[in-house]
């Protein structure tokens, strides 16, 4: 579905991303993990077509993407749940909702898409004239991922869900993202709870230095004492 060959990115003069080839398969649950500064939201955002790629190319549904803007990655079926939400905190929970789906091909959807956001989290339905700047981190990270959704995605790219939640709202947001996935949303996790991303992923990749440092099954992975220590900030005995 989504392939990244010989990525590189970066801000200004600065290089972020090295060689990166990464695959999402259609169906897949991906995890991208490493320490803070390896370069994982650069990631996202070069996958999204929010950031330039320097070099390498990018395909989605077989089709070469490497020039195509965020609008058209959009339009492709591809949404963005950004790290740190970015809501519109003096519009209500709706209007931030309804943003989700701007595009003219999909406004026609958008009773279905409130439907589906409003059964998968109830209280934003009850506050949904509520300013979504009021609400509570965890609140607003719902919106967020209610927003993606009514994008009507085909790949959701998902940065750092879990920033700045408390331990049981994490749990709540990542059986979330396990159940969009179960019902057909192929999905590229950016996050740095490693144990977390490595418990829903069915493959992942270690980013260090913004180079791919190690790929496979989470449990090979985990498996690796070196691994463990150097990119996955675990000690061998777990």
């Amino acid at each position: 579905m989504l392939e990244a060959i010989g990525l590189h990115a970066g801000y200004g003069d600065a290089p972020v991303l090295w060689d990166v080839n990464l695959t999402v398969r259609e169906g897949e649950l991906v995890a991208v993990v490493g320490p803070n500064g390896a370069g994982k939201t650069t990631l996202v955002n070069v996958l999204a077509r929010l950031l330039p790629i320097r070099k390498g190319q990018l395909v989605f549904g077989g089709h070469d993407v490497t020039r195509m803007t965020a609008q058209e990655m959009s339009a492709l079926g591809v949404a963005i749940i950004p790290e740190g939400r970015r809501l519109f905190v003096h519009m209500t929970v709706e209007e931030n909702l309804e943003l989700g789906c701007y595009r003219r091909a999909i406004r026609h959807l958008r009773k279905q898409g409130l439907d589906r956001v409003y059964a998968t989290f109830p209280i934003l339905a009850e506050r949904r004239r509520q300013l979504a700047g009021t609400m509570s981190g965890g609140q607003q990270q719902m919106i967020a991922i209610g927003r993606a959704l009514m994008a009507q995605p085909k790949l959701l790219l998902v940065d750092e869900p879990s920033l700045g939640l408390a331990p049981l709202v994490v749990e709540q947001v990542f059986e979330v993202l396990r159940d969009i996935h179960g019902a057909g949303v192929s999905m590229l996790l950016i996050e740095q709870n490693v144990n977390k991303a490595l418990e829903v992923a069915q493959r992942a990749y270690v980013l260090e230095n913004g180079r791919i440092a190690a790929e496979g099954k989470p449990a090979s992975l985990l498996a690796q004492p070196a691994i463990r220590a150097a990119y996955l900030g675990l000690d061998a005995a777990g």
